[in-house]
């Protein structure tokens, strides 16, 4: 499989192939798009994801974060989601997993404060990189033809 650059992004982007909406050019990394934060929830003390400000995690409390992009993925790539050093170096740990070819949404990740401290998370800002792969051959079906479970989701989408 070969990694997309960010000169691949932007062709994918001209010819339709790849959307984030909003799109922003300035979060092309060479090998990558890097996703910024739409909706912060921390887990049994808020009711409601919160969509501006800053979020304060207290230490060992999960939450879950939602993408303000939402992603068009084509349906012969593959996504890997990585987190961005900065937060890692905070003690904020992070469930990643494939985006899979053919999905349309926004994501919800999963996310952990395994620091001692309390973690701001402002809204806004750039959490995780999106990485894409070509698949070595096209999938027999894409994402909404498969299971579909989370096809079209808007901001935080808890476990169905």
């Amino acid at each position: 499989m070969a990694t997309w650059s960010d000169s691949d992004f932007l062709a994918a982007v001209e010819a339709g192939d790849f959307k984030a909406t909003p799109w922003r050019p300035d979060d092309l990394t060479p090998n990558g798009l890097d996703l910024r934060i739409g909706h912060v929830q921390v887990l049994g003390q808020m009711e409601a994801p919160v969509s501006e400000g800053t979020v304060t995690v207290p230490p060992g409390e999960r939450f879950v974060l939602g993408t303000q992009e939402f992603l068009e993925m084509p349906v012969d790539a593959v996504g890997s989601l990585w987190i961005r050093s900065s937060y890692a170096r905070r003690g904020v740990l992070a469930s990643f997993g494939k985006v899979d070819a053919g999905f349309h949404g926004n994501l919800t990740v999963g996310c952990f404060n395994a620091s001692h401290e309390p973690v701001e998370i402002p809204v806004g800002d750039r959490f995780c990189q999106i990485v894409l792969e070509d698949l070595k051959t096209p999938p027999q079906a894409a994402y909404a033809q498969r299971s579909g479970n989370y096809q079209g989701q808007t901001g935080i989408t808890l476990a169905k």
